[in-house]
């Protein structure tokens, strides 16, 4: 870092470091993300260095490093930002010489702390809005009046939830006002941007510090209106909590990895406000699941992470009892698939948690023994475990390629997962001859 610092030095331009590096580093935090600040102009920046990219209206220019703990670092020139007509990006852009011009347009003051110097001055720190003593103070306050930062980006309010919970620090009360007063400018953040918000804040240590702001200010509703219904809805579990102290007991208590399960245990409970009646929430699981899936979908979470969230939420009533045959375990396996069951005990973990039980409470310790024995076992669970295939059937007993393929290859299957046994050729050939005439050609 320094060395990119001194190659601007020695070209005669102003460099700092600036925004969440230099917080970091003031409170004794590991820094991750490095940023500078430079007088120099992009093509001036370019100049400079090999590795670089540059394609952007905002004077920002990406240069490469060879600290793998580093690695790509952005230089932008100084700025003022101007004319913020879509409450996320400024329309225009004013490259300038000050530093303190460039500070003046961050979102809190926290973030708007610079360390460096004009050239051929001693590096030293830059704080015109008090940073530092809100650091101190773990406070966590807008650079200028917040009705007018929340104004130009809207993005900084989950900016704001975002550093609450990942750095522990208070909200100051106008701030917060301001939050609740532009909480609707939140329609106008794209979802992706919304997403990688939600996703640092529910890698925080406490998560449920950010959300029960997003909650407090409006933004939750926004965001997810299925999610804000939870407020004030009784759960029976815990006295004086809701459905939603719930969901942010469940988040808080989830595996951190991988990271999708504390989105699964924030969206876990979506479906019940939708299939509330009479005390119950009858199919809250299926609905769940589709409400699941539409919020991700707005919000472009990454499809993968995505199917494994929908699923697993699809699934997580399950009921086990002791009284479950070995046959039952297999298709409950069968029915969750293996390559999800990991993520279900992880929901099912943070769910015991959320409603006051023992995080193995449910059987679950039980369960988890009892899966592992059945797959330690190499039994059938699926089509590719069964000793025939499609093939085998339509040249043993001369069927066309049809559906009723497909059909007696899922009977076989259900047979074989109730009786390991049945799973030899000879024998799954004789039992779909036996079959033939209950599945229609």
């Amino acid at each position: 870092m320094l060395r990119l610092l001194q190659t601007l030095w020695d070209a005669g331009h102003a460099a700092y470091v600036v925004g969440g590096s230099v917080r970091d580093v003031l409170m004794g935090r590991p820094a991750t993300d490095w940023d500078l600040a430079t007088s120099a102009l992009p093509d001036e920046v370019e100049s400079l260095f090999t590795d670089t990219l540059y394609e952007n209206a905002f004077g920002t220019v990406a240069v490469g490093t060879d600290d793998p703990a580093i690695g790509e670092v952005e230089i932008t020139t100084f700025r003022s930002d101007h004319d913020y007509a879509d409450f996320r990006r400024p329309h225009r852009v004013e490259f300038s010489d000050s530093i303190a011009l460039d500070l003046a347009r961050r979102d809190v003051t926290v973030n708007a702390i610079a360390w460096g110097a004009p050239a051929g001055e001693a590096p030293h720190i830059v704080d015109p809005f008090g940073g530092q003593d809100d650091i101190a103070a773990a406070l966590l306050r807008t650079v200028g009046d917040p009705l007018a930062r929340f104004e130009e980006d809207a993005l900084r309010m989950l900016r704001v939830v975002r550093f609450a919970a990942t750095l522990g620090f208070w909200v100051d009360s106008a701030t917060l006002a301001g939050m609740t007063a532009r909480a609707d400018r939140v329609r106008h953040v794209s979802g992706e941007r919304i997403a990688m918000e939600l996703a640092r804040l529910l890698a925080a240590p406490v998560p449920s510090i950010g959300l029960r702001l997003m909650s407090d200010t409006g933004l939750l509703g926004i965001i997810s209106p299925d999610l804000a219904l939870q407020r004030g809805i009784p759960q029976n579990k815990i006295d004086g909590e809701d459905l939603w102290d719930h969901t942010l007991r469940a988040v808080d208590a989830a595996a951190v990895e991988p990271p999708y399960i504390r989105m699964a245990a924030l969206l876990h409970d979506i479906g019940k406000p939708a299939t509330m009646a009479d005390g119950r929430f009858l199919g809250h699981d299926a609905v769940g699941a589709d409400r699941a899936d539409e919020l991700l979908e707005r919000l472009r979470w990454p499809r993968q992470e995505r199917d494994r969230i929908v699923h697993v939420i699809r699934n997580h009533m399950y009921g086990y009892e002791p009284t479950w045959s070995d046959a039952a375990v297999r298709r409950f396996i069968a029915k969750v698939g293996r390559e999800a069951l990991d993520d279900l005990f992880l929901l099912r973990e943070a769910d015991n948690v959320g409603s006051g039980r023992p995080r193995d409470g449910g059987g679950l310790a039980e369960i988890r023994e009892r899966v592992a024995q059945q797959l330690a076992a190499g039994v059938v669970l699926d089509l590719h475990d069964l000793d025939i295939d499609g093939d085998v059937l339509m040249a043993e007993l001369g069927l066309s390629p049809s559906p009723r393929v497909g059909a007696l290859l899922h009977a076989l299957l259900e047979r074989a997962v109730a009786d390991p046994t049945v799973n030899r050729r000879d024998r799954l050939l004789a039992l779909a001859r036996s079959l033939l005439e209950d599945v229609p050609a």
